[in-house]
């Protein structure tokens, strides 16, 4: 009588692929230079140091994923940008609150573990944890056949950074006159892709064929990690906002103290050729402002005395310009005028 034999590879799991998976991270990961302390990847959990020269340190941590961006990746079978765009969701949120990224780790849950995909996202992980100036200590790899469709998977990234207690931003910080700085972003960044995808497939357009789509969905998102600490470690900045889901004015409100209001002209705003494209192909001015960046990836309130100095900190192409200041009122933000689209 023969018994049939049930194995994890035959129920779609292939454990030897994931070890395999995690011997090139472990690879990968141990070139860098400088020396470690302790050796993470692999292990039950990670073990990092705690930097000695941050007074009074707070933990932050941030947690994030890419969206639908991943299902751009895979029409164009490219990986090596969005785990970039892994790290800097996280990252950029935790500058938000004056923090230095410490370390970074990573989710991967995938239909069939894919050698040669999940190589290229770590890379770009790695890249992005280069960038910002953290570790990649771990993570996890989850081989889920049931749960994702051939081919499909998704990724999270979670971020701990630290700050001194004399470092943080928060609201109080944030003063009638201050201006309100617009740092430009590359793109769309990782938000708004649902939109965008649905555009995609109601006018039938191939992002194959299209050499400008296909340059800007795939541009990984600009990390503002460098730039934004130093300007807090010269005391330069009173709060900053990350433009995320939800735009200028959702991501901007978080930040404002009760009985005051942040005054934007949207008309100041440079935006970019991929927003421009978008708006000509259908989507109204709401649904511009509330769901893409529009060309403004992150945002400073400073002190009017201090404009000349912050500029110098940016590259050329995020050269920080004003498109607003604070003022009295309770509406938190007010949008005024209208982005030039032209």
């Amino acid at each position: 009588m023969n018994k049939k034999k049930f194995t994890y590879k035959k129920s779609g799991v292939n454990i030897n692929a994931a070890d395999k998976f995690v011997n090139f991270i472990t690879s990968v990961s141990s070139k860098k230079k400088g020396k470690k302390k302790f050796s993470n990847i692999g292990g039950f959990g990670s073990i990092t140091n705690i930097p000695q020269d941050i007074n009074q340190p707070k933990i932050v941590a941030c947690t994030d994923g890419v969206g639908t961006k991943i299902e751009v990746a895979n029409i164009l079978n490219k990986y090596d940008t969005i785990g970039i765009d892994l790290v800097a969701m996280s990252v950029n949120d935790l500058i938000v609150q004056g923090a230095k990224p410490l370390l970074f780790l990573d989710y991967i849950s995938i239909n069939k573990i894919d050698l040669k995909k999940l190589k290229s996202i770590i890379k770009g992980i790695l890249k992005g944890c280069k960038l910002s100036g953290c570790e990649l200590v771990g993570g996890e790899t989850a081989e889920m056949p049931d749960t994702y469709e051939k081919g499909k998977f998704d990724i999270a990234g979670f971020a701990v950074g630290l700050v001194g207690k004399n470092k943080i931003l928060n609201k109080n910080k944030i003063k009638k006159n201050n201006l309100i700085l617009a740092v430009p972003s590359n793109g769309l960044h990782s938000n708004g892709y649902s939109l965008v995808r649905y555009l995609l497939n109601q006018k039938k357009i191939n992002i194959k064929k299209n050499l400008f789509l296909k340059n800007e969905l795939l541009k990984p998102t600009k990390i503002y990690v460098e730039e934004v600490l130093k300007l807090i470690d010269q005391n330069l900045i009173n709060g900053c906002a990350n433009i995320t889901g939800g735009g200028l004015s959702d991501n901007i409100k978080r930040i404002i103290p009760n009985h005051l209001v942040a005054n934007i002209d949207l008309s100041k705003i440079k935006t970019l050729s991929i927003f421009k494209w978008l708006k000509k192909n259908g989507i109204s001015d709401h649904e511009m402002l509330k769901t893409f960046n529009c060309g403004v990836g992150f945002c400073l309130v400073i002190n009017s005395k201090e404009l000349k100095k912050i500029s110098k900190y940016f590259s050329k192409n995020y050269k920080p310009y004003v498109i607003g200041k604070i003022s009295k009122g309770n509406d938190k933000v007010r949008l005024n005028g209208s982005i030039n689209w032209s």
